[in-house]
């Protein structure tokens, strides 16, 4: 996770049906977009998904 964050790539704001939304890793295969109410839960359980990255991301 740490060489992932060391090499975080710009991040793209745009618009999807007159909303504003956040596109990570624009211009990579897999890129990765989400509006505000999206980005509002991401935040709120930020630890949850940390956790569950530092459990899982060794397999």
């Amino acid at each position: 996770m740490d060489e992932q964050q060391e090499t975080k790539n710009p991040v793209e704001i745009g618009e999807y049906k007159g909303r504003p939304i956040i596109t990570l890793n624009p211009g990579e295969r897999f890129p990765f977009s989400f509006g505000v109410n999206k980005a509002k839960l991401i935040l709120a359980h930020l630890d949850d998904i940390k956790a569950f990255v530092e459990k899982y991301e060794k397999e």
